[in-house]
């Protein structure tokens, strides 16, 4: 299985979410691809993909996060101890989403949510001091990144398997050049 959890303000509409489905859709693998709508709420965006990978044995499941979906996939695989596919993930989002407090939109549509002080709490809650198995990740990040520093992702991922894209943006706007590589991953090729 291959979850694929969205960014801040993103959804499964996102580039790299729709460019995944329809890969593995072309491969005919579409059953074994989710790709859920993330609540704004972290505890609530974990627990949505804990339901989605309870009965997934961690050799069998592998989570790509983007952005603030890198940061959940990063735990899900500490917790679950399964392979991660992070992209320009987010290494500290409280310190990064503090200033997003309040009501906004999504990217892909006009559809209004509130991002709670309280959120950010949650975020605290999830974070960790280091990954534990870096043999586990394979860390996607483009030095043209204008929303995170890839210079910290560099650092927090240390030893894990990494692709610095020079320049690109914080989308990844060539991820399609890269899918192969990343379904290798997932698959336990390439690890």
């Amino acid at each position: 299985m291959i979850l694929y959890l969205h960014g801040f303000r993103s959804s499964p509409s996102s580039f790299k979410a729709r460019m995944m489905q329809a890969h593995m859709d072309q491969l005919g693998r579409s059953a074994e691809f989710h790709s859920p709508a993330l609540s704004p709420s972290p505890a609530e965006a974990i627990a949505q993909a804990r339901a989605i990978i309870a009965d997934t044995a961690p050799e069998q499941l592998t989570i790509i996060g983007s952005s603030l979906g890198g940061f959940y996939a990063t735990w899900l695989a500490e917790q679950y101890g399964c392979r991660a596919v992070v992209v320009n993930p987010a290494v500290k989002p409280p310190r990064e989403l503090e200033s997003y407090v309040g009501v906004t939109t999504y990217y892909h549509s006009d559809q209004v949510f509130e991002f709670k002080a309280e959120y950010v709490d949650q975020l605290r809650a999830l974070a960790i001091s280091g990954i534990t198995r870096p043999e586990r990740y394979f860390l996607m990040a483009a030095t043209g990144d204008e929303v995170l520093d890839y210079r910290e992702m560099i650092s927090f991922y240390a030893g894990a398997r990494q692709l610095i894209i020079e320049g690109s943006d914080h989308g990844i706007a060539e991820f399609a050049e890269h899918l192969d590589l990343v379904l290798d991953y997932c698959d336990g090729r390439g690890a």
